[in-house]
């Protein structure tokens, strides 16, 4: 009998096939482009944009967050896979025939690594700007959620990748505090190189 994590997997795994058109919607989804440029392209948006200095400052130092966020939520994701490696589903399945919309990463399953980084990315942008983070999450969960319909991660991969980009944000606006005026001193040299 597999776990519960495993059947999970089958059946949201097991929709693929049944609708051409949802296939090919989750293959450009949980591709390597999408959402990660989707996501990089709303973080130049923010770099830019904002009514008055300090909401502009505040949208860039959320930009430095959110990158921090990402950077460390990867930098978590290589640890954890040093000491533990889980097979992907569809090495990891025996007995089940895993339909795969994706290549075959090579990297251990748990956690998602890209689910860690785009949730890293969201919640960061949601520590500024409210709107905009909870429609970055969305964009991160759908992100996720086809990465396991498209067979290569398990449904706890990336919730604890979720979890993972989600808490290193919240790490990363509490020693915020403790780096005191750095980001603001980067900006402003930004600003003297017409940067920003």
């Amino acid at each position: 009998m597999a776990n519960a994590d495993e059947t999970i997997f089958l059946w949201i795994n097991g929709l693929v096939g049944r609708a051409a058109p949802i296939d090919e919607t989750v293959r450009f989804l949980s591709s390597d482009y999408l959402a990660p440029v989707s996501l990089g392209l709303v973080l130049v948006g923010m770099w830019f944009t904002g009514e008055g200095q300090l909401e502009r400052q505040r949208r860039q130092i959320g930009l430095y967050i959110a990158l921090a966020a990402m950077g460390l939520s990867s930098l978590t994701v290589l640890i954890i896979n040093s000491f533990y490696f889980r097979p992907r589903p569809f090495d990891g399945i025996e007995n089940h025939e895993v339909a795969l919309l994706f290549y075959r990463p090579t990297d251990s399953s748990f956690p998602s690594n890209s689910a860690a980084a785009a949730f890293g990315i969201a919640a960061g942008v949601w520590g500024v700007n409210r709107p905009l983070g909870t429609a970055l999450l969305v964009v991160s969960g759908l992100f996720a959620l086809s990465r396991v319909y498209a067979g290569v991660h398990y449904p706890s991969d990336v919730v604890a990748g979720a979890l993972i980009g989600c808490a290193v944000a919240f790490l990363v606006f509490r020693v915020r505090s403790l780096l005191g005026p750095i980001p603001e001193w980067t900006l402003k040299a930004a600003r003297i190189l017409c940067l920003a």
